[in-house]
């Protein structure tokens, strides 16, 4: 028996799409009229951008690996482990700082390659991998910095490289423009090359991609290559803006990031994780944090946020998922316009 799928109703895919962002729009509001006098201000604009950018690169980084079903829990490991290098390699050793980015930068895509490498070959779960390593490069850092913070001196670090984090252009924080920046790469990438829609297929159902001649094992290394090469960009920006190395804040990032990357899941493109529906989300999250911090919400109700909305982001990409299968969207996708090219 063939059962008829059911027809689109365009406004619950508008719902689904954009609803997310209307939300965020729709926080906006309330926030300014609860808050006229701190919340609808540039000051309030800037905090936002300068400060959601790291949080936003993170994110952008988890989402890579789990458009291929996998998940690297190392990136918040990593990120604290490539900011104390780029200062330990500024500060103690007396590199030029250019040279020193260049090489944080690689070391974080070859932990990526490392990561793909553990997962593919090792056929270990990418959740206990990736804790395994990003374990391992917590110890590294302690290693380096000997359990302490490292310090500039009293000339502090070179101001082009702060300027990394601190300097503007038309008026808004150079960090926003890294984030959008990084989106657009993607996007680009993942939406509209045929190595983005192998990954997609691969995160869809990796036999499906074996019988057709996609190289599943490939793409899952590439894909953790990208998410180290991105972390090992956070990690730059990361020392810019703080200027001093601690070796265990690299794990404040790891929630947000997720949260970030699993709820943008449910937005723009609902059901598959993708750049532009990462960053609506981090967009949401950064107005939500900042309503609540200028509301004096406690310290407590940060990780209550994050916690619920990754509840919340969860249980909406797993009613998406079920509601594409009971519509019949799956087999009509794969059928028309979200077909992978042939395989090279």
């Amino acid at each position: 028996m063939t059962t008829t799928p059911r027809p689109r109703r365009p406004g619950v895919h508008w719902i689904g799409a954009y609803g997310l962002l209307a939300l965020t729009v729709l926080l906006v509001v309330v926030f300014s009229l609860a808050l006229p006098r701190t919340f609808p201000t540039l000051d309030t604009v800037d905090s936002i951008l300068s400060n959601q950018s790291i949080p936003a690169v993170l994110a952008l980084a988890a989402t890579v690996p789990v458009v291929t079903g996998a998940f690297d829990l190392s990136i918040g490991y990593g990120l604290g482990l490539a900011h104390v290098m780029v200062l330990q390699l500024i500060v103690e050793e007396g590199w030029p700082w250019p040279l020193a980015c260049l090489t944080v930068i690689a070391g974080g895509a070859l932990v990526g390659v490392l990561n793909g490498i553990v997962v593919v070959f090792g056929r270990i779960d990418s959740f206990i991998a990736t804790l395994g390593t990003g374990s391992m490069m917590y110890a590294v850092s302690g290693w380096v910095t000997d359990g302490g913070r490292i310090v500039p001196g009293p000339g502090g670090l070179p101001p082009a490289f702060t300027d990394l984090y601190d300097s503007t252009f038309l008026g808004l924080p150079v960090p926003a423009f890294y984030v959008l920046g990084l989106a657009a790469a993607l996007w680009v990438v993942l939406e509209r090359l045929p190595l983005g829609r192998y990954l997609y297929v691969v995160g869809s159902n990796p036999r499906a991609a074996e019988l057709v001649g996609i190289r599943v094992r490939a793409c899952t290394v590439y894909a953790f290559t990208a998410s180290g090469l991105i972390v090992g960009c956070a990690g730059v920006l990361l020392a810019a803006q703080q200027q001093i190395g601690n070796p265990s804040v690299g794990l404040d990032y790891l929630l947000p990031a997720f949260v970030g990357a699993l709820l943008g899941a449910t937005a723009i493109r609902p059901g598959r994780p993708n750049a532009l529906g990462t960053v609506v989300a981090v967009a949401v999250l950064a107005v939500g944090l900042t309503g609540i911090g200028q509301l004096g919400g406690e310290f407590w109700t940060v990780p209550l946020f994050y916690g619920g909305t990754l509840l919340l982001a969860v249980g909406l990409a797993g009613y998406e998922a079920r509601r594409r299968l009971r519509s019949g969207r799956e087999p009509a996708r794969a059928e028309t316009a979200d077909a992978p090219p042939s395989p090279p």
